[in-house]
């Protein structure tokens, strides 16, 4: 059973089409899965800051606990407290700023141009 060259046009506009739906369900569904996790878990006094996981079942994590950053030891049964550190202690903060501006609302596209801009500034710069 031969198509036509019609029907070939509309089956060749059908696939971009149903992959494009499938995107945006794909976003809006990964969107109102955040909102809904964030809701749930929305946590103002407590954030894990770095994790190094040092074997399988054992990790040291950076917790900040209000405005006090705690050093622990994590096992597979056991939690222990190592150190206390103070914000000037902690290397490569910038980026964890990055982090608590997303979650406190701004969005991947703002945080995009911010980066683009300063990039294009460094770049003119070094002409």
């Amino acid at each position: 059973m031969k198509t036509s060259g019609f029907d070939s046009f509309i089956q060749l506009l059908g696939v971009p089409l149903i992959f494009i739906f499938v995107l945006a369900i794909t976003y809006f569904t990964t969107k109102w899965i955040v909102g809904y996790q964030k809701s749930r878990s929305f946590n103002k006094n407590l954030r894990i800051v770095e994790t190094l996981r040092l074997t399988q079942n054992k990790y040291i994590q950076i917790i900040e606990a209000g405005e006090v950053y705690l050093v622990i030891g994590v096992g597979k049964d056991e939690i222990t407290m190592l150190t206390t550190l103070t914000k000037e202690q902690l290397h490569d903060l910038d980026t964890y700023e990055v982090i608590k501006q997303t979650e406190a609302g701004e969005n991947f596209q703002e945080i995009l141009k911010k980066k683009s801009k300063n990039a294009r500034q460094r770049n003119r710069q070094k002409r």
